[in-house]
């Protein structure tokens, strides 16, 4: 039974909205029962000890970290494994959300030896931004792909092994979330909880890390790209034959509270809409994952260099069309672009500190729009026309 102090609190915190994630929720909103059973399993979780292994858990473990590790390879690699295992289980959405994000991670990752930012920032500066996302990309597939490991082997053996999820130093959060999945099989919450637990689990490892603030967010070409607006995700997708874009803008990415809210609303421009859903999952089946942009608008891409070696820059770009006789935009493959990355191991230690993180967990009923193209468009000639003029200032 719940009491009146659970349902008052959570009550309190929803009409309230939550000072520590600085936002508030709608007037009439109410948390489900779910939410109520949530709680009391995210308090009880703070004091839960390890689990004892037998012999066949300690293999099992193993197995599932050498596969994590041998998929860890690159941005490639992992946006590949994602999407890999989503075709085998499509009930965890998060599996093509993070599939098509970490697309987004590798087009950033070659835009860096692109026409544009190669331009426009120097090599050490292209070498602490590329380490910055590796690193992120890095993180989360460690952190969520033996999730999806343990899940796909709790199928096999038809019961739940989620009590081993800390032997992967994953959240006490998500085995709590896990645990109430294989319950009531709600795929909304579980995805939401995943985008929260990645994000969080990037704050104190690559957000407040000293490396990252001093070296990307408090350099000048970190403000130059907010500026440009060059935080754009973009989601592909076939429709009428033809490919198009929707996406999102975040300009605030130094912010977990923006971070997840960006997730919820991506969340939501793939799968709030089957037919948008099925014409996603259609391209992304048909065009694997490079880390060129040529993948979605090889009329404006290209991975190899259409022009020759120190020819004057002049503009080729209007409203995302080519000007006629010039080149191509150059955007290379990831695997040309940058060399694989022998990383140190994860810093240990559970961001998990507050039940009220479940506030986010709550539906928002907001229609999100997807347009980019214009945005997006502006942006490309934004950094085209800086990158032309950094040389004219350098001749």
């Amino acid at each position: 039974m719940f009491s009146i102090k659970d349902i008052h609190d959570l009550i309190k915190a929803c009409k309230g909205g939550i000072k520590i994630f600085g936002f508030k929720k709608r007037k009439n909103a109410a948390f489900t029962r779910d939410l109520i059973e949530l709680k009391k399993e995210l308090i009880k979780s703070k004091t839960r000890p390890l689990p004892t292994l037998s012999i066949d858990e300690k293999v099992l473990i193993k197995k599932i970290k050498r596969k994590t590790e041998e998929l860890n390879h690159s941005n490639v690699t992992r946006t590949k494994a994602y999407f890999e295992f989503y075709k085998q289980h499509p009930e965890i959405q998060w599996a093509f959300l993070g599939h098509m994000v970490s697309r987004n991670g590798g087009w950033n990752m070659t835009d860096l030896k692109g026409d544009f930012l190669k331009g426009l920032l120097d090599k050490q500066s292209r070498q602490y931004f590329f380490s910055f996302l590796e690193r992120g990309n890095w993180l989360i597939f460690q952190d969520a792909y033996p999730q999806f490991l343990l899940y796909e082997e709790s199928l096999i053996r038809n019961r739940k092994l989620f009590h081993l999820l800390p032997y992967f130093n994953v959240s006490v959060f998500m085995e709590t979330i896990w645990n109430d999945f294989w319950k009531h099989g709600d795929k909304y919450i579980l995805t939401i909880a995943l985008v929260i637990n990645e994000q969080s689990y990037l704050e104190k490892r690559v957000m407040d890390n000293n490396h990252f603030k001093q070296t990307v967010f408090e350099t000048f070409e970190y403000k130059l790209q907010e500026l440009l607006s060059f935080n754009h995700i973009l989601f592909p997708y076939i429709k009428n034959n033809k490919i198009k874009l929707m996406g999102q803008t975040i300009n605030q990415f130094d912010s977990l509270h923006e971070r997840i809210m960006l997730g919820k609303r991506l969340y939501s421009l793939l799968f709030s809409n089957d037919q948008i859903l099925k014409e996603s999952k259609s391209w992304a089946f048909e065009n694997s994952h490079t880390g060129s942009r040529k993948d979605y608008w090889p009329h404006l891409f290209n991975d190899v260099k259409d022009y020759a070696p120190g020819n004057f820059y002049i503009r080729r770009l209007k409203k995302c069309q080519l000007r006629k006789g010039v080149a191509r935009i150059y955007s290379p493959r990831l695997d040309f672009a940058w060399k694989n990355v022998e990383h140190e191991p994860a810093e240990e230690g559970d961001w998990y500190d507050d039940w009220r993180v479940i506030d986010y967990l709550l539906e928002d009923t907001q229609k999100i729009d997807g347009e980019i193209v214009h945005e997006y468009c502006e942006t490309l000639e934004k950094l085209e026309l800086a990158t032309i003029a950094k040389k004219a200032i350098f001749l």
